[in-house]
């Protein structure tokens, strides 16, 4: 009997201008800036890389220690430590460029002019798409509060939106009370699409009785990992009824029913974050298991999932 050939499903989505072969995109600051994890997976299977955050100039990061696994995730206060924008245009947009990987550029700054400037000189330089990250919670200055003021928010975004003409993807917190107002006005700043949700404050405690007092270290920051994923789905959810632009959901995915969980409720995209650390490989394995899923039910294109779900959201 002949070998019968399976039409493999197009699973490609578009965010903003850019067109994604499929909607597997690694967080920022899990997967380094261009080909580290090159030993693990085919970096051009994944859909999109995300860089570690870029600001203008290079980061040190916080002092050690700044990561802590916890029971469902990790906390980590990185401080985004990063090489600046003048060393990844130099040592690694070259090789993101020469090995064909499709990438978004993550930016932060400590002021609206910093975002600015940095959406321009990656307009300059043929950066095709970036992420601003409004949210990191494990800083100390800037980032937080832009994503959690509403007019701030549309301040920052549309100045970007003057200087920056490719596609613009917004990262937004769930540390706020008031998400649908601020997916509106990032909506009417112009940005192409928004990611949720970055990662959540938490606090690890270790402690224990030294001279009759209590005496403790701890580690606060961002909350990552499965443990986040009904916060995230929650937001997702509120979100999608207030804005019609794309949204890349992220928040403890490590599974193909994880994805479908995030399509459900409105997401068009996802992003593949922690467990990246335990599953180096996972992206690719995730692209294959959602092709399987979708011919096993006879599913041509993803598209027509995500149309479906949106057609029963609406009913």
């Amino acid at each position: 009997m002949a070998n019968i050939e399976v039409k493999k499903p197009d699973i490609s989505v578009n965010i903003g201008q850019l067109k994604l072969k499929n909607p597997l995109i690694t967080a920022s600051g899990t997967y380094g800036y261009a080909d580290e994890y090159k030993e693990y997976v085919n970096l051009q299977e994944i859909g999109a890389i995300i860089t570690k955050g870029i600001t203008l100039k290079p980061r040190e990061g916080n002092l050690q220690p700044r990561i802590k696994e916890v029971k469902g995730g990790m906390i980590n206060c990185i401080g985004l430590e990063n090489i600046g924008i003048d060393g990844f245009l130099k040592y690694k947009l070259p090789v993101l460029l020469d090995k064909k990987i499709t990438f978004i550029v993550n930016i932060a700054g400590s002021s609206i002019e910093e975002y600015v400037e940095l959406a321009k000189i990656c307009n300059s330089n043929g950066i095709y798409a970036i992420e601003l990250n409004l949210s990191c919670p494990n800083v100390t200055s800037g980032c937080i509060e832009f994503g959690k003021d509403k007019e701030i928010l549309y301040k920052l975004v549309s100045n970007v939106r003057e200087v920056f003409d490719k596609t613009l993807i917004v990262k937004l917190t769930s540390n706020v009370s008031n998400p649908a107002e601020l997916a509106v006005n990032t909506e009417k700043a112009g940005a192409d699409a928004i990611a949720a949700i970055n990662t959540v404050k938490a606090m690890s405690v270790k402690a224990g009785i030294k001279n009759k007092k209590i005496d403790f270290t701890y580690v606060k920051g961002g909350m990552s990992g499965p443990v986040i994923k009904p916060i995230a789905l929650g937001f997702i959810h509120e979100i999608r009824h207030a804005v019609s632009i794309p949204i890349i959901g992220m928040g403890g995915i490590s599974s193909v029913t994880d994805i479908l969980e995030f399509i459900a409720v409105g997401s068009n995209a996802v992003q593949i974050g922690t467990a990246n650390f335990t599953h180096p490989y996972i992206c690719e394995q995730l692209k294959n298991d959602l092709e399987n899923l979708l011919i096993s039910n006879g599913i041509d294109s993803l598209q027509e999932l995500i149309q479906e779900s949106e057609n029963d959201r609406k009913n």
